[in-house]
């Protein structure tokens, strides 16, 4: 088979996979072009080693692909989430009697241990919230952003694609489109409530693109504001507070989480609030929570050798 026979054959499954992905799983933007990274990395791999189809891929061209990810530097995690793709991705073909059997089936995801993000104190919340400049044309805005994300447990892509008309404020709630758009209802407290007010004020000055007038968060543009942009603005705000932690947008969301379960809140509650499927990827702010038992009393028990 020539080269652009097996571009066709690459390109033609991949299509079909993101057709399957949008519709049938109704999955998020985000999902499909992760899912789909992860299967064009493959192509890409077999491109320049083995130049098979997606149907002559085997279980040893799998296992090569993510050795190679492994020798290149790419962490355990990443390599797991991209075996994922893969999976979903053969498991397509299966369905649609494309192969007979999965070759990514039996393919181990590398061994990860628990997982405990960075997260910040109360004190390092309000040392962030604190280097804000409110005097700045964007300083409302960007309060009013770290107190919604933090206030309200928000993945970054839920903050900035937050509608005005997903503010229930009387009720106290905010309305949020989660991952695979699914809908939940997340209380709103009165710090958030009242920075996003405060921030409303400023944008009514602003001059704003008309497909974005629902949009809550606003470049000085007029126009929706980037995941990359939050992640600068909390970079730089952490810079700024001398916080010498690994903070990314998400870490106001563990923070959400961590400070929840510390002070007695239901588990099943956080796990509504947060949108996981899955009760055990809750649990993660329960181990988080018990390491840091263990450091006390390693630290503070008459019984422990320092």
């Amino acid at each position: 088979m020539n080269a652009n026979d097996l571009i066709t054959a690459w390109q033609t499954a991949i299509d079909d996979f993101e057709i399957y992905l949008n519709f049938e799983r109704s999955l998020s933007k985000n999902s499909i072009a992760a899912y789909l990274g992860d299967v064009k990395k493959l192509q890409h791999f077999c491109h320049s080693t083995t130049n098979v189809t997606p149907a002559g891929v085997t279980r040893q061209i799998i296992e090569l692909f993510l050795w190679r990810l492994y020798e290149s530097g790419v962490g355990k995690r990443s390599q797991a989430r991209m075996l994922s793709g893969v999976k979903a991705f053969y498991k397509f073909l299966v369905l649609e009697n494309r192969m007979e059997t999965n070759p990514a089936e039996l393919v181990e995801a590398p061994k990860l241990g628990v997982y405990l993000p960075d997260v910040l104190s109360i004190a390092e919340i309000e040392a962030l919230i604190a280097a804000v400049d409110a005097s700045r044309p964007d300083g409302h805005r960007n309060r009013a952003i770290i107190e919604t994300m933090y206030g309200c447990g928000l993945r970054v892509s839920e903050a900035v694609s937050l509608r005005i008309s997903d503010l229930f404020f009387n009720d106290g709630f905010i309305r949020v489109i989660g991952k695979g758009d699914k809908q939940r209802l997340v209380p709103a407290g009165e710090c958030a409530i009242n920075e996003i007010k405060r921030y409303l004020q400023q944008r009514a000055t602003q001059k704003i693109i008309t497909k974005y007038e629902d949009i809550l968060f606003l470049n000085r543009r007029g126009k929706a504001l980037s995941r990359s942009m939050v992640f600068r603005i909390i970079k730089d705000l952490a810079t700024k507070a001398g916080l010498e932690k690994n903070i990314s947008p998400h870490t106001l969301r563990h923070s959400f989480a961590t400070h929840l379960i510390e002070n007695g809140a239901d588990l099943r509650a956080v796990q509504e609030m947060l949108g996981h499927e899955s009760i055990l990827t809750t649990e993660i702010y329960t181990h988080l929570n018990r390491k840091r038992w263990q450091s006390a009393i390693l630290k503070y028990h008459p019984r422990v050798k320092r």
